[in-house]
């Protein structure tokens, strides 16, 4: 089965046009998950909607947005007057600039998704638009409203599609001054740089996200494993803190670690076995 869009639409560039349809790139799935139960019964909970007033719980049909204008005074804003609020970007990705990747701040980059020709209408108009990217080796910026919030969304080229890459705005980014400002600007000796950037060397690799593991979530699933077996789930012991030592001696004792460690094993990421365990 195909998997489902989450927006369908045209993707625009000038006046080449194209049908298209965004899929997400990345999936929460596969985690573990847990519902909350009652200890007493074993009974799945359910939410309920209350007044914060009268304590009574609210219908359905009775649940509506609301826009605070003073405190605790709403403004009621119906889905229908949301709904009129239509943006070009609401049905179409204009390219609106190129611009070098390796100037995107990564504090930016949000969320990933697939782009398909949407049907075998527009498909050439949509390898020419990929391809053109392809060739000037920029990302393509456009815009385009997902979950009824207008998005930036930075276009390239993967294999026979693209991926889009929603984008925060200015103001969805922390300035990092307040959290950088006090660190005092060390000057620090060559042997001790020399030391690190030799340990830095000892652990260089390539980017191989096929070698992430998610040891949490493994361990998520060992537990539940042993709790469907009816093993009895020991409480994990506290690691000691490091301890304060000289840094040139704890430099220099690093290396020596590294010289002496053997290869290390593949951290290849293992599937959870969610399924192997009943929640």
């Amino acid at each position: 089965m195909a998997p489902r869009a989450n927006w369908k639409g045209y993707l625009r560039l000038s006046l080449v046009s194209c049908p298209i349809a965004l899929y997400p790139a990345s999936s929460l799935s596969e985690k573990v998950s847990f519902n909350r139960i009652n200890r007493k019964t074993g009974n799945r909970l359910k939410q309920q909607n209350v007044d914060s007033e009268t304590g009574e719980v609210v219908s359905r049909d009775d649940i509506v947005r609301g826009y605070e204008v003073a405190k605790g005074h709403y403004m009621v804003v119906e889905d229908e007057e949301i709904e009129a609020v239509q943006i070009e970007s609401t049905r179409t990705i204009d390219i609106d600039q190129f611009v070098p990747k390796s100037e995107i701040d990564e504090r930016y980059i949000d969320s990933p998704y697939y782009i398909a020709p949407d049907g075998p209408v527009g498909q050439e108009a949509f390898a020419v638009i990929r391809d053109t990217i392809a060739k000037l080796n920029m990302v393509a910026l456009g815009r385009v409203v997902l979950a009824r919030r207008e998005h930036v969304i930075a276009l390239e080229p993967e294999g026979r599609g693209l991926v889009g890459t929603t984008l925060r705005y200015p103001y969805e980014v922390r300035d990092d001054k307040p959290y950088f400002e006090d660190i005092p600007d060390l000057k620090l000796s060559k042997e001790m740089l020399d030391l690190a950037a030799h340990i830095v060397q000892t652990k260089s690799g390539h980017f191989d996200p096929s070698q992430f593991e998610d040891r949490y979530e493994n361990a998520l699933v060992d537990l539940l494993k042993k709790k469907q077996a009816g093993e009895k789930i020991e409480p994990a012991r506290e690691s000691p803190p490091p301890r304060v030592v000289n840094l040139m001696d704890a430099l220099r004792a690093s290396i020596d670690a590294e010289e002496k460690k053997a290869p290390a094993p593949s951290t290849r990421a293992r599937r959870p076995a969610k399924k192997k365990a009943s929640r």
